[in-house]
């Protein structure tokens, strides 16, 4: 079975993602870390993240960038979404989503466009969101739990700037799949989107 989640940036699909992996025992693939690896790498090469060769000579990154702990914060965040407007980044990126998707038993994979490019063929398709504000919060929190001294007026700019970025960029824009289910989780436990995304996975399965 295969299960695809795409979402904007801190709306729970990665939770969510990861709670499907363990639920029905699959492998779960994150596609977001491999466009931060990628962003990262620019970084640390030097590069900009708004010019198509230097993203893409990124893309070569070595395995040892996946373990940086610096993808998860929110500079890296904002380099991953600048280098993911680039299709030459997308095209090189793609065949390593493709077979994880399509490998023998299934996997679950978490992103913004799982259900629209990477494999529209899934099983189950959900399209996880939330409010700006609900998600500049959880952001902040986890930056916070970090020790890291984060100001919640810029991260909840910073979402809205992704947002806007990804939803109008020409490759493989962020939106819902036709036949994917909505899940907000604006207003949701951790434990309550859980069993939601179970449930909406379970009946489109079947």
């Amino acid at each position: 079975m295969i299960i695809a989640v795409d979402g904007p940036t801190a709306s729970g699909k990665g939770t969510i993602a990861k709670a499907l992996a363990a639920h029905f025992g699959l492998p779960h693939l994150d596609t977001g870390l491999l466009y931060r690896a990628v962003g990262r790498q620019v970084f640390l090469s030097g590069g900009n993240p708004d010019d198509a060769a230097d993203a893409l000579a990124a893309c070569d990154f070595a395995d040892a960038v996946l373990a940086d702990p610096d993808l998860r914060t929110e500079e890296t965040g904002g380099y991953a979404s600048r280098v993911s407007i680039h299709p030459p980044v997308r095209a090189a990126l793609l065949a390593r989503q493709q077979a994880f998707a399509n490998q023998p038993g299934g996997a679950v994979l978490d992103g913004r466009d799982i259900a629209t490019v990477i494999a529209p063929h899934a099983d189950a398709k959900l399209f996880v969101t939330a409010s700006v504000s609900a998600r500049a919060m959880r952001r902040w929190t986890e930056m916070k739990g970090l020790g890291l001294d984060v100001d919640r007026t810029e991260i909840e700019a910073d979402l809205e700037a992704r947002d806007e970025r990804d939803r109008n960029r020409a490759e493989a824009p962020l939106r819902q799949a036709e036949g994917a289910a909505l899940l907000d989780t604006s207003n949701l436990t951790k434990e309550m989107a859980v069993a939601t995304a179970i449930a909406l996975v379970e009946k489109q399965a079947n």
